[in-house]
């Protein structure tokens, strides 16, 4: 287990350590030898100092473009009386101060009014199973696949999640989204079902997008996203390189990350998690992590009444012989970057840090 995922500090007492946006944040800066670097970099996304002010001003003012709608107020209590077994109490004490500290955390900074023109972007991640009354916001590079899987098995729609393939998951058009009902059901579903989100640490989730879309052959990322990367971000880059967009390195990657004007946009597989499933106006009764995926699925399926031979899978969905991404593996993609870089990769993912109580990295 990676020990930043547990949670031994009261929320309460951290609250002030984490959530006052006054508090300074550490500006690197940097040795001779990486200067020029850092200069080019700034021409790209600015300078660090001015990135950092931005967020600081941005953590604030993020919610009040919103206009006021009728959306729950709080986090429900969850319904335990399905859960027998004492050995899930861990679990959920885990669980518990999850769900407080994002509800403290959005308090500071998420009193505000909220979108109703926007609803139903704000809501198209999240899937839908009925007969649970189940609510899912999708979160790519965080267990997702295997997770349309469950709700596919839920829905009656395949016997085992352990034999759908990946098409027939990201593909098969066989799940319901919030976005596809009107506004009652949208509304109705928001304040009746169980709201879910899994998370995982930032770097390792941005880590682990790259190796799964860079470093094996894609027929879509490499001529969307890689050829315009590899155009931009990479000095003489030769005909075949610009032509196929393969072979795309891991700086290329972060300072298209980073570029204010991309050459292409954002994509869900490295996307803010604030962005992707909106914590602070969503209210979800379940935040679970990737570092316990296994042991917080399985309680949460306790916790909706699934079948009690429905365990959650424990596969690797594609290139199931790659190391799985962690901690040790994202240094290794670090060490290539600039302080600066790393940096500005923290700052960019700032609220999921923030939000979801994850241990600032060693930058």
């Amino acid at each position: 287990q990676n020990p930043k995922s547990h949670m031994s500090e009261d929320p309460k007492n951290k609250e002030e350590n984490l959530l006052n946006s006054e508090r300074p944040i550490r500006v690197f800066t940097e040795n001779n030898h990486s200067q020029g670097e850092a200069q080019v970099l700034s021409r790209i996304t600015g300078s660090p100092t001015i990135q950092l002010i931005e967020k600081h001003q941005g953590t604030k003012t993020l919610f009040r473009k919103f206009s006021e709608m009728n959306w729950p107020v709080d986090i429900r209590p969850l319904n335990k009386s399905l859960v027998t077994d004492s050995k899930w109490r861990r679990i959920d004490a885990t669980q518990e101060k999850r769900r407080s500290f994002l509800q403290e955390f959005c308090k500071k900074y998420g009193g505000v009014s909220r979108p109703q023109s926007h609803l139903f972007h704000m809501v198209s991640r999240i899937y839908v199973e009925d007969k649970h009354k189940i609510l899912y916001c999708e979160v790519p590079k965080a267990g997702c696949s295997n997770w349309k899987r469950i709700l596919m098995v839920l829905n009656g729609l395949a016997p085992s999640a352990y034999n759908i393939s990946h098409d027939a998951v990201h593909y098969g058009k066989h799940l319901k989204k919030l976005d596809s009902f009107d506004l009652k059901g949208i509304y109705a579903r928001l304040n009746t079902y169980t709201k879910a989100v899994f998370v995982r640490d930032p770097m390792e989730r941005l880590v682990s997008a790259f190796r799964d879309k860079f470093e094996h052959p894609n027929s879509y990322y490499h001529p969307v996203f890689g050829k315009a990367i590899i155009k931009k971000y990479r000095p003489n880059a030769c005909e075949e390189e610009l032509n196929n967009g393969s072979g795309v390195k891991f700086k290329e990657f972060i300072h298209y990350l980073l570029d204010s004007h991309r050459p292409v946009g954002m994509d869900i597989h490295w996307e803010k998690i604030s962005k992707l499933c909106y914590p602070c106006l969503i209210h979800y009764d379940f935040v679970g992590k990737f570092e316990t995926l296994e042991e917080d699925a399985n309680y949460f399926l306790q916790l909706i009444g699934a079948p009690k031979r429905l365990k959650f899978p424990n596969f690797k969905d594609r290139h199931s012989s790659d190391k799985r991404t962690n901690a040790q593996v994202v240094r290794q993609y670090l060490k290539d970057l600039t302080r600066t870089e790393r940096q500005l990769i923290y700052d960019f993912y700032y609220l999921d840090y923030l939000m979801f109580n994850y241990t600032t990295p060693f930058l």
